[in-house]
């Protein structure tokens, strides 16, 4: 149950879903029911028929920035960069952030990175996870830059021709209708499969919806190199959930409804914020909470979720929620439909 090759599975590479669904709410959903231990067949915009009135669904609002950019060292080689903060940890350090590089040859602590623009950048240092924190310099701060220069940062399995890295499509399908608070390096792909109509859809069925805010960290994504999962390392998460969100979130636990929580990162944010006196507590915050099977569920009765990678943090939780057999079970089916997987591929709701 702890080792990692208990999250392995075996995914034709062509399952991989290399673009998204014409429409959002076209895609299939797997519907988990956990505690009858079956699963069936529908698509998402049949989300309204299998929740039930009175269920709170919440949603993370965070917005993807254009995190990636391109440039070369001092020595003339090509670099990408993965910028992984938005905002700068406090204001004498307004153009420092932590970045993940891809290169040929790892530059090291003061050499220079040359970007378009007359941006620059100085390595101030490393670290043995593959990261190095760069102090950029010029005309304008690193956010607004990557605002107006950067790339929306898809996930290594999505394929791009590099003449197209601003790829319009990406620019609007890789957020959610959610996203508004910029600070994200990966979609909480969760949400990607909601609609406006679907939206209404669901108040109009007795439905309520809420929204926090975790920004999508590295961590996330971070491959886990430790036999045991419980030793893996997720990283910390910025999370804020206010008082609107947690008052709602209270009262439906308190009245014996469901909280559904649309995304692995909503489930995060939500188990970090409960207080066994209080319930929900309002505010800001860091999460690294590593949830594996035996993690005993306070807040989150039910998930909407996406596919995730084999031997992923993210695999380990949604086993954790329903129970690692079911979800392997439920994997093998998925593939033998030709269900599309990862971010923009199918989901599942899990209740």
């Amino acid at each position: 149950m702890f080792n990692i090759e208990d999250y392995n599975y075996d995914l034709p590479e062509d399952l991989i879903a290399q673009v998204p669904k014409s429409c959002r709410d076209q895609s299939r959903l797997l519907f988990l029911e956990r505690h009858k231990h079956i699963f069936s067949d529908h698509h998402f915009y049949d989300l309204p028929c299998l929740l039930k009135p009175g269920d709170l669904l919440v949603v993370n609002n965070t917005k993807v920035f254009p995190a990636r950019i391109y440039g070369r060292k001092q020595s003339g080689g090509q670099i990408e960069l993965l910028v992984l903060d938005y905002f700068a940890e406090n204001a004498s350090q307004s153009n420092t952030r932590w970045c993940l590089l891809k290169s040929s040859k790892r530059p090291k602590i003061g050499h220079r990175l040359f970007f378009e623009g007359k941006m620059s950048g100085l390595v101030e240092e490393t670290n043995g996870n593959g990261l190095m924190r760069v102090v950029f310099d010029g005309p304008q701060p690193i956010d607004r830059y990557l605002d107006e220069r950067g790339r929306i940062p898809l996930p290594p399995y999505i394929r791009r021709d590099k003449k197209n890295r601003r790829s319009p499509l990406d620019w609007e399908r890789y957020q959610t209708v959610f996203a508004k608070e910029s600070g994200a390096v990966a979609a909480p792909t969760a949400g990607l499969h909601f609609t406006d109509h679907l939206i209404r859809k669901l108040e109009q069925t007795g439905l309520f919806m809420v929204e926090l805010t975790l920004h999508v960290g590295y961590g996330t994504f971070r491959p886990v190199r430790s036999r045991d999962i419980r030793n893996h390392q997720i990283g910390e998460e910025y999370y804020s959930i206010n008082q609107k969100t947690a008052d709602l979130i209270n009262t439906v636990k308190q009245n014996n409804q469901r909280v559904i929580a649309v995304g692995t990162t909503v489930v995060r944010a939500l188990e970090t914020a409960r207080d066994p006196e209080a319930g929900i507590v309002p505010g800001d915050g860091k999460t690294d909470l590593l949830i594996t099977p035996g993690f005993e569920f306070k807040v989150v009765d039910g998930l909407i979720t996406n596919f995730h990678l084999p031997r992923s943090s993210l695999l380990f939780l949604v086993s954790a929620f329903a129970g690692r057999p079911l979800i392997m079970k439920s994997y093998q089916w998925a593939v033998k439909k030709k269900y599309r997987f990862y971010s923009y591929g199918d989901a599942m709701l899990i209740l």
